[in-house]
């Protein structure tokens, strides 16, 4: 594909990842000093998976209509004019409607982004290009909660600083030529989307796991793991190393595992990760009253299964058919954020009635499901494969 678009679509999901980077901490940090709650902090903190959900039936009608450009800059726009407005009124539910429409809007972005870099990548390099697109959303949300420091200096300037990055990006976008999916009939027909859903799931379904599990990981990780840290009696300063060790792994390994399942097929790197990442979790298990024993499993583990967000992805553009491409990039953002809704209610589920379990004996279960579902779908995959072309016009 084109190596200046190329370039500028990963920045502006780079800046993506550190806009809600930033939100997360920021507004729940700001939220907690007004004297609100913690269940409803984190209704706030789930407006922004909540617009994702709510957007994801319209999404695919408008981006074969009117292209890939048009789609990310309303996103982008969306997005920067929403985050501008956070400094105006300090309302819980103003703050709600925002995050909401940031949801919406990144997941715009994001659905564009996406589906462009997947439908105009070889094969042999969309490994290579989808995890790149993981990583430089990774560190811009790693980089993200950086800004909450500002909030001291004044209220405003995080919300002003990553409002004006997001309008940079954005502006690029318009060097862009548009393009657009390939299409198929009655494109205009939500009966066809819905069809056109159904036959993406029956090629594919195997792909969407990896990005609910990761969903389901990432949120768990982040929004319960601090509390049962805390409920087995670590260091806040501890649970904090924990967090950056699994994020910094993931980080690293990226676009190597990216690069090697071009060479060795995703499905395997997929199984090898899953498997491995099971291991790690079982092993953190054992390992709850040794912190240099937890750094060691939750870093394996974030090196393993950080990408699984993104092999998923690739996988499921070697499983459909290109003019199915934008339906199954949307279901990959739908079951992340169905993952990333109730990640934190299961695991706080078990945390508080299914004491005799670890937090990781949860995860690695959550894991190993998702590895027996795509080790054994191979006779299922290969099917799908070989009779793509053969059953793409009837499609």
């Amino acid at each position: 594909m084109n190596q200046f678009r190329f370039w500028i679509l990963v920045s502006i999901v780079a800046i993506s990842g550190f806009s809600q980077g930033m939100l997360l901490p920021l507004l729940a940090v700001m939220l907690e000093k007004s004297g609100t709650s913690s269940s409803l902090n984190g209704l706030n903190a789930a407006a922004l998976y909540i617009g994702i959900l709510l957007a994801s039936p319209f999404m695919e009608q408008p981006l074969r209509k009117f292209g890939y450009r048009p789609i990310i800059i309303f996103g982008g726009l969306l997005v920067f004019v929403s985050i501008g407005l956070f400094p105006l009124w300090h309302s819980f539910w103003f703050w709600f409607v925002l995050r909401l429409f940031i949801g919406i809007g990144d997941h715009a972005l994001h659905f564009a982004t996406q589906t462009w870099i997947t439908s105009s990548s070889p094969h042999e390099r969309r490994g290579r290009n989808i995890a790149l697109y993981g990583l430089f959303f990774g560190i811009g949300f790693a980089a993200g909660p950086l800004m909450t420091p500002l909030v001291d200096i004044n209220p405003a300037l995080p919300f002003m600083l990553s409002s004006a990055l997001c309008l940079i990006g954005w502006a690029f976008v318009f060097f862009l030529k548009n393009e657009y999916p390939e299409q198929d009939m009655g494109v205009s027909s939500f009966s066809q989307s819905m069809k056109r859903f159904s036959q993406a799931w029956k090629y594919a379904w195997v792909a969407f796991l990896p990005p609910l599990g990761y969903g389901i990981l990432e949120t768990s990780i982040n929004g319960i793991f601090p509390v049962y840290g805390l409920r087995i009696g670590m260091e806040v300063k501890e649970i904090s190393f924990l967090l950056t060790a699994f994020a910094v792994g993931g980080i690293l390994t990226q676009l190597p595992l990216g690069i090697i399942s071009d060479r060795y097929g995703r499905r395997n790197i997929l199984t090898f990760i899953l498997f491995f990442g099971f291991l790690a979790f079982l092993g953190a298990s054992f390992m709850e009253n040794s912190f240099i024993g937890l750094v060691i499993c939750l870093s394996f583990a974030g090196m393993l299964l950080g990408s699984t967000f993104s092999l998923g992805i690739s996988y499921m553009t070697d499983l459909t058919p290109a003019h199915l491409l934008p339906t199954g990039n949307l279901m990959c953002g739908i079951f992340f954020s169905i993952g990333s809704l109730i990640g934190p209610f299961v695991g706080g589920f078990f945390i508080q009635y299914v004491q005799q379990l670890s937090f990781f004996h949860i995860l690695s279960g959550l894991i190993l499901l998702i590895f027996c579902a795509v080790f054994f779908s191979k006779k299922g995959t290969v099917v799908a494969t070989n009779s793509m072309e053969q059953n793409e016009q009837a499609l």
